[in-house]
């Protein structure tokens, strides 16, 4: 999918423009273009390893000692446990049946793969995928409705057995994904997205790893179900290998079931090494998906939205002082800092009627302010009475940095905690809907209470295993394959979102307080000064009157300037000090200045925690970056020519941009610094302050040339 926000090429180089209206379409249908394509490609696997295990394991099974040739006494107590019963033979069509079903679900596991990779058109691969997902799921639910009706194992002493209940699981698995690819061909079919899957690179590995890690699975359950069969004391049917595995591959280890051959001891040395590593990519993929689906569609729309809301009081406000200038009367302009909801209030004077018919309508309102915003284009220079001087526009132009970074920070957070609380109820849901699945399967073998249940569960997120409490049972088994393999990496995410919020406050915090105590770091203090400009401005104040009162003590010092060697960077300008600057500093000065800065934001790039500039340092940064330009150039130059009285329209124009454009940028618009996701405010200055750079090297030698 297309990032909403793009780098644009024309005009000035890191601008940030939107894409227009199919990435609009696109966003809104995000999720059936990029996640339901993505959770098929990880979930069919899945569905094909659990139809091989329902395909080599018969589904019936006797719990008679001796088998199902036995005579039983009809005592309940003389029965053994279901995972020591006996399987017999199913009828030739089952077993034919269930061949096809798998050869069907790999099949269409190909074609959608065949789709991701572009070998076979979208048009083509994907309906021919869920129809095979479809067939199998109808095959392997009309096999078990069959088997049920006609041929059930006779209780008590008969059940089903985990190959059964794996076939269930994976006739669900083919329909889930087979319903969610229908919604995403629906959204083809109405035009929000195109028929090419453009997947970043992320997305491409968590498929290729998945792949591999259920190849793995499948492949090391069917090596151990070999080796303990032939060399081992008890033998292991491909259900009990496969449950093997995943104890194993997730560290959960109940200790129910283990080699108990050499041969197959030694292979757990390099499965579980190989197993564990691919896991850990796979969570790692997983969380780098999941970050990139919430920055790309949730926070980015959350941000654009406040952004434009906030733009749109603007835009009235700067329409009404259009309309004063013009002499026309209207009403008060509305604060920009003021909070997002307050635009929405309704003063009080209006009555009940005439509210809901605004709220009912509210095309009239914005219509007037697209107008009135119209207005403010209208006014050239020409018809204003007067510039504003820099005080004004610098306290303007700082109103809208300060609203962005409100933006900007409500929406991190909003981030952080959203992911986290999603984190945390997909814990709990994975947590409490298991341990009741649990407790269905296991209550008549083990006689478990939820509670304890809830404990295993709990025991198992957590890949603790103490071995106490494990899966008896043909059903619970099959279920703690699958569910153990969805729980245990949202354990893990849960684990990193807890270190992006609350884990990573208190590290902050006891790092801060050993930085201050204990283990006292170089520079803290002065670190503590830069993020507290008004507490370095008043030590500055208190140190200057100080060195003043030294001066009419001692009398000034005579003889050469003494050099202490320090080559520390130069205090963040205040907004009294930018308001007093005239803009006489020559181009030598500030390609000084500049090659001071460049070296500046290269350390702000190592630093820790992203640098983020305040919206002095901002307008100075803006400064060197700008007079470079051939446009700063020919302001300079009309400045020189002294008289403006016979310039064209164009000059006057770069005359009152040089006058008005303190930053080259709109803070709150789409081109502000801040809408570069994925780029730090360093590395965006680097960036353009080496533009200056290299412009300013290119006039100075084409002038020595000359």
């Amino acid at each position: 999918m297309d990032k909403v926000i793009s780098t644009a090429a024309t005009g000035d180089r890191g601008r940030f423009r939107s894409n227009g209206d199919e990435d609009e379409k696109e966003e809104t249908w995000w999720f059936a273009s990029t996640a339901i394509p993505l959770i098929a490609a990880t979930v069919g696997p899945l569905a094909n390893v659990l139809s091989i295990a329902a395909l080599v394991v018969s589904w019936r099974m006797s719990l008679v000692p001796g088998g199902q040739d036995a005579d039983w006494n009809g005592d309940p107590t003389t029965l053994v446990q279901q995972l020591q019963g006996m399987p017999f033979a199913d009828p030739p069509w089952c077993y034919d049946l269930n061949a096809v079903s798998l050869a069907c679900g790999f099949v269409g596991n190909l074609f959608l793969l065949a789709n991701f990779t572009n070998r076979i058109r979208y048009i083509i691969a994907l309906p021919v995928t869920i129809v095979l997902w479809y067939i199998s799921t109808g095959l392997l639910i009309g096999i078990e409705a069959v088997m049920n009706t006609h041929v059930p194992p006779v209780r008590p002493q008969e059940t089903y057995t985990q190959g059964f209940w794996y076939g269930v699981i994976a006739a669900v698995l083919y329909l889930v994904c087979s319903m969610l690819l229908m919604i995403n061909m629906l959204g083809y079919f109405l035009g929000h997205y195109g028929q090419h899957f453009n997947l970043t690179e992320a997305q491409r590995t968590l498929i290729l790893q998945t792949m591999m890690f259920f190849i793995w699975l499948a492949g090391g359950a069917g090596v151990f179900s070999r080796v303990e069969t032939v060399y081992g004391q008890v033998g292991w049917q491909f259900t009990d290998a496969l449950y093997f595995a995943d104890v194993t591959v997730l560290t959960v280890g109940f200790g129910d079931l283990y080699p108990t051959d050499d041969v197959g001891r030694g292979l757990v040395f390099p499965y579980t090494v190989g197993g564990t590593i691919m896991l850990g990519l796979v969570i790692s993929s997983l969380r780098t998906f999941t970050q990139e689906i919430s920055t790309e569609n949730v926070l980015r729309r959350r941000f654009d939205t406040a952004r434009k809301r906030t733009m749109e009081r603007s835009n009235e406000g700067e329409a009404i002082e259009a309309q004063l200038q013009r002499g026309e009367r209207t009403s008060q302009r509305p604060p920009i800092n003021s909070d997002l909801a307050e635009s929405s209030k309704d003063d009080g004077n209006s009555s009940s009627k005439e509210r809901q018919a605004r709220n009912a309508n509210p095309k009239p309102i914005k219509k007037a302010i697209n107008q009135a915003s119209k207005a403010v284009k209208n006014v050239t220079p020409k018809h204003r009475k007067g510039r504003k001087s820099r005080a004004i526009l610098l306290r303007e132009e700082k109103e809208r940095f300060d609203a962005m970074r409100r933006i900007e920070s409500a929406t991190h957070k909003f981030k952080r905690y959203t992911a986290l609380t999603v984190s945390v109820s997909a814990f709990a849901t994975l947590w409490c809907v298991g341990a009741a699945v649990f407790y269905v399967s296991e209550r008549h073998t083990q006689g478990l209470s939820y509670f304890q249940t809830l404990y295993f569960a709990y025991v198992s997120l957590l890949t603790i295993g103490y071995g106490d409490e494990s899966p008896k049972s043909n059903a619970g088994r099959p279920f703690f394959v699958v569910w153990s393999l969805l729980a245990v990496p949202t354990m893990t995410i849960l684990v990193g979102d807890l270190g992006d919020t609350l884990i990573d406050s208190f590290k902050r915090g006891t790092s801060t307080l050993a930085d201050f105590t204990i283990l006292p770091k170089y520079g803290i203090w002065r670190s503590l000064l830069e993020r507290n400009p008004w507490l370095l401005r008043k030590l500055q104040q208190r140190a200057d009157r100080k060195a003043a009162k030294k001066r009419m003590e001692t009398g000034f010092e005579s003889g050469p300037e003494k050099e202490d060697g320090s080559d520390a960077a130069e205090p963040s300008p205040t907004m009294e000090q930018l308001e007093k600057e005239d803009g006489q500093t020559t181009d030598h000065d500030l390609a000084q200045r500049l090659a001071h800065e460049i070296r500046r934001a290269a350390q702000h790039l190592k630093d820790e925690e992203p640098k983020r500039y305040t919206y002095e340092e901002w307008v100075h940064i803006t400064e060197l970056i700008r007079f470079s330009s051939k446009r700063r150039q020919r302001q300079k130059a009309l400045k020189a020519e002294g008289s403006t009285e016979d310039i064209g329209e164009e000059d006057e124009e770069v005359l009152e941009e040089e006058a008005e454009e303190l930053i080259e940028w709109d803070w709150i618009g789409e081109n502000s610094p801040m809408m570069a996701f994925g780029k730090s405010e360093p590395e965006f200055v680097l960036d353009r302050l080496c533009e200056s750079m290299v412009r300013y090297i290119k006039r100075q030698t084409s002038l020595e040339a000359g």
